[in-house]
């Protein structure tokens, strides 16, 4: 009797073991999922549900109550009141005769030019040219009409083409400002570290340090150019009562801030040119503007359609500098949609801070989708 105990005991202990082993299995092929779950419920907190929550937001309207707050499902009433209701002007502008002009001249430019372009792509049959980039050819030219017909005088621009202003014409000068100081520091010149550290400075400073100073430096009344102004003409002059130059205010402001920025990437995108190259095309007789065309730019195209997407992506999201240096005025000529989601937000009007940012968000998108598809693998050598 006691020797069957015991062979059962001892049968038991393997059967123990191997369990045991296979739990531990168990857990070393299921670790990397044990381990990335904390981090997958703190993307699910802090972006999912607050995104699933605001597109709830956008569908619904708040209104007050004896009980408190109270949110009714509207469907997509508030996405009709800023596209085609009271909002519509706010948001796309009015453009007057002359701009609706302007306007179809500039898109049927676009739309020849871009026809052209995929019709005589070496290699490419006629489906390729004309199906593929159809879609995206419309959008873009769509977006193109809303921006080109409200720039001429006596149209109004929205809120969408005052964005598109900052993003367009803030990212290419940033982008050509900051190409031409890592040019010249990349060049051999006394005093070139300490202009290297100088040019960097404005990334220390905050958005709101940077609006409040250049709404200090602008003021021809009271600040401390007011010298500097009056011996240009300028005493009393106010950049606010003009859209165009309230405009050019905050345009100037968010350059002399990211500039820096772009004067860093292509720093740093300099050093990696061969100068064995550089040497031998300067000895072979090229000019000063071929090498940089032909040698020195190809290096810099894949670190440049990086940072223009990355300057694409944060202008879109320009509020600090409108806000503080004109508060959106005069009227809403500087104001984005950014600012004007805040504004909304602000009046409790919930449901159409959250469709602007939805619209906004999808904007985003499509032109970084765009952007992707057709520059980034042609600056990476990729077509």
């Amino acid at each position: 009797m006691g020797e069957r105990v015991q062979s059962k005991q001892a049968e038991a202990v393997p059967r123990r073991e191997g369990v045991w082993v296979r739990l531990v299995a168990w857990l070393e092929r299921q670790a990397p999922a044990f381990f990335l779950l904390p981090t997958v419920l703190v993307i699910l907190a802090f972006v999912l549900f607050p995104l699933v929550g605001s597109l709830y937001s956008s569908l619904s309207r708040l209104r007050f109550s004896d009980g408190g707050l109270e949110l009714s499902f509207v469907g997509l009433a508030n996405y009709r009141k800023v596209l085609l209701g009271s909002e519509q002007v706010h948001f796309l502008g009015q453009p007057g005769a002359t701009g609706w002009v302007v306007g179809v001249m500039g898109l049927l430019v676009l739309g020849v030019g871009l026809v052209v372009y995929r019709r005589y792509r070496a290699g490419r049959p006629v489906w390729v040219w004309l199906g593929q980039p159809l879609l995206g050819g419309l959008l873009l030219l769509g977006f193109a009409w809303l921006f080109l017909s409200r720039l001429w005088p006596g149209t109004h621009m929205g809120t969408l083409q005052t964005t598109l202003f900052y993003v367009l014409v803030g990212t290419a000068l940033q982008y050509l400002l900051g190409l031409g100081l890592a040019l010249l520091c990349a060049e051999r010149l006394p005093g070139t570290r300490f202009f290297r550290v100088l040019f960097i400075l404005p990334l220390a400073i905050t958005p709101i340090g940077v609006a409040y100073m250049f709404r200090m430096l602008t003021d021809t009344g009271k600040g401390p150019l007011v010298p500097l102004w009056e011996a240009l003409g300028l005493g009393g002059f106010s950049w606010v009562n003009d859209p165009w130059g309230a405009r050019l205010a905050v345009l100037i402001g968010d350059v002399w801030q990211w500039t820096p920025f772009a004067f860093i990437v292509l720093l740093a995108a300099l050093q990696s040119v061969p100068q064995e190259q550089v040497e031998a095309a300067a000895v072979d007789g090229a000019s000063r503007w071929q090498i940089f065309r032909h040698i020195i730019f190809p290096y810099l195209l894949p670190a440049s359609a990086t940072l223009v997407l990355i300057r694409l992506i944060e202008g879109f999201k320009i509020v600090d500098l409108p806000n503080i240096l004109t508060n959106g005025g005069p009227g809403t000529a500087t104001e984005s949609i950014t600012l004007h989601a805040y504004f909304a937000w602000r009046t409790l009007d919930i449901g159409t801070a959250a469709a602007l940012g939805f619209l906004l968000l999808l904007l985003v998108s499509l032109a970084t989708s765009l952007y992707a598809a057709w520059v980034l693998p042609r600056a990476r050598g990729q077509v």
